[in-house]
């Protein structure tokens, strides 16, 4: 067993997710997204999916990065 480190569960189903060289421990995925996974510089939640990135800063959603970047050229990924 392994100890998640967000929540600091002991669990016998924990994992280990490697990003960026460092090795990480969680319980669930709920965890790995709360500690790894970037900020929507628009509206701040967490961008789980392909999201939009905009000269290197990270948004949800397309809306949210035309509201931030002010232009229309920005699009969903498919």
């Amino acid at each position: 067993m392994a100890t998640c480190e967000v929540c600091g569960n002991d669990y016998e189903m924990s994992f280990e997710v490697v990003a960026a060289g460092a090795t990480h421990t969680f319980d669930s995925f709920e965890c790995a997204i709360h500690a790894l996974a970037p900020v929507c510089e628009h509206c701040g939640c967490k961008v789980i999916g392909h999201g939009s990135q905009v000269s290197g800063r990270f948004y949800c959603c397309a809306h949210c990065a035309r509201e931030a970047e002010g232009t229309d050229a920005v699009a969903d990924h498919a």
